[in-house]
């Protein structure tokens, strides 16, 4: 019997029993329903770790220095603020909780290889790396700043309703480190939340498989695939999992990877304790490092593990008025519009002794976590692992209608240009063009109830 899965078909546990409920801007930041008394205790610590601010060493502190020395942000809560979704700076404000990435394509045999054979998703930028930090430790020049210009332009929709999208156009200025290479490809992305990461890792591959269709035999216009990185902490090439491109397999390869670009710390699975500096930056990596003196690296493995023990283990709040008329006439025009041919309502997670919180939950994420031709007007252009510039991972919907609560703003995709679900919604092309164009052709009561349910998730 699958524990909280009996009746989560028809209930509002979209977590199954790690379903927690309260719905203020705490809401994402609640351990899983399910955590034993027992292991509170680290949930608590690793929170402590997640919300604290870095120093540059030296310090006086030995276990919070080794900031940078370039960074995006002091502490993971400055990207994820209450766990939550990140946003666009705004207009002569510093990003803290939008990075922009960058590559370059492969200029030799050996970056061919490290493409190929998964050792590297994308290969970076000479002198600046794989991310433009904004920030840096005292002493040392940051790298630049990026620059947003929006341009709107109208969408009527069949009813006569006009929504206006704001179109991004990105940039890089005040560079410090001299030029680019010419052939840069950025790509920016927002902090996405952190619920319910836990359940996601542990869906099974088969699972998520069975929704690939790369080549689209069925027809439907939907041609999901997996993306394929390494993980550094299994070893080996795995299915993507995290981030807006599915770059990241595992939570603890997420969290590495964000120690070690947005804040500059190193860890036993990215030993890089200069961060992101890159061998140009001759300055940056004269720079003392905050180096344990046992494990040589920033964050000790204890340290880490109660990070990733914390991000498993955020909970995912329940679907609000699930039975509410609205609601349940929005969730059939949900599937009806072809919405979750790629937002996959349901799975059943894999059972894992040392992980009870997420062991065999029927769940509810709205997602499948494939990869998907999203269309010209939301490409970047930028490959990364086996994504193209046209592909996005498919978004958990879980949470989403809480994101003003909890965030004090309501920006999505991956670069937050849509304010609002509706806006998100017609920037979707490509494999969604047809549902989207079905959400344009809605009478205004038929739409305000397809936003009732995504806003009840």
């Amino acid at each position: 019997m699958l524990a909280g899965a009996a009746h989560a078909e028809a209930s509002d546990q979209l977590a199954g029993a790690a379903t927690v409920r309260r719905f203020d801007a705490t809401a994402f930041s609640q351990p899983s329903a399910n955590m034993a008394f027992e292991r509170q205790l680290d949930f608590k610590v690793g929170d402590g770790i997640f919300r604290k601010l870095w120093v540059p060493s030296p310090s006086s502190t030995k276990s919070s220095d080794g900031l940078g020395p370039l960074l995006n942000a002091r502490g993971c809560q400055s990207c994820h603020l209450r766990d939550g979704r990140g946003r666009p700076p705004a207009a002569n404000e510093a990003a803290t909780s939008m990075v922009l990435r960058l590559s370059i394509p492969p200029q030799t045999e050996a970056d061919r290889l490290a493409l190929a054979t998964y050792m590297r998703a994308a290969t970076p930028e000479p002198t600046y790396g794989g991310q433009l930090q904004n920030f840096s430790v005292n002493g040392l020049l940051a790298e630049g700043r990026m620059t947003i210009a929006y341009t709107e332009h109208p969408v009527t929709l069949a009813d006569g309703e006009v929504v206006r999208l704001r179109k991004p156009r990105y940039g890089a200025t005040e560079l410090n480190y001299g030029p680019m290479h010419r052939q840069t490809m950025i790509s920016p992305r927002i902090a996405p939340p952190m619920i319910g990461l836990g359940l996601l890792e542990m869906i099974p591959e088969e699972a998520l498989l069975k929704h690939a269709d790369p080549e689209d035999a069925n027809g439907d216009g939907i041609a999901g695939k997996p993306n394929r990185v390494r993980s550094h902490a299994e070893g080996r090439a795995m299915i993507g999992r995290f981030g807006w491109k599915a770059g990241m397999p595992t939570v603890a390869d997420q969290v590495a990877d964000a120690f070690a670009t947005d804040l500059g710390l190193s860890t036993h699975l990215v030993p890089a304790s200069h961060g992101d500096c890159t061998p140009t930056q001759k300055a940056c990596l004269s720079l003392p490092t905050g180096d344990d003196a046992r494990e040589k690296v920033e964050v000790p493995r204890k340290m880490f593990d109660l990070v990733v023990f914390y991000a498993r283990n955020l909970g995912v709040p329940a679907q609000r008025n699930p039975q509410g008329p609205a609601v349940l006439r929005g969730k059939a025009l949900f599937a009806a519009v072809g919405c979750s041919g790629c937002h996959v309502p349901s799975f059943v997670t894999g059972r894992d002794p040392a992980r009870p919180e997420q062991s065999a939950q029927r769940i509810f994420p709205y997602t499948d976590l494939l990869l998907h031709d999203m269309g010209e007007g939301l490409a970047d252009e930028r490959p990364e692992g086996e994504a193209n510039g046209r592909q996005w991972r498919t978004s958990p919907l879980w949470g989403i209608g809480l994101t003003r609560t909890v965030s004090g703003h309501d920006m999505m995709l991956h670069d937050g240009r849509a304010r609002g679900a509706l806006e998100a919604i017609l920037w979707h092309g490509g494999e969604a063009e047809a549902a989207r164009a079905r959400v344009q052709r809605m009478s205004r009561a038929e739409r305000a109830d397809l936003l009732a349910f995504i806003q009840s998730l």
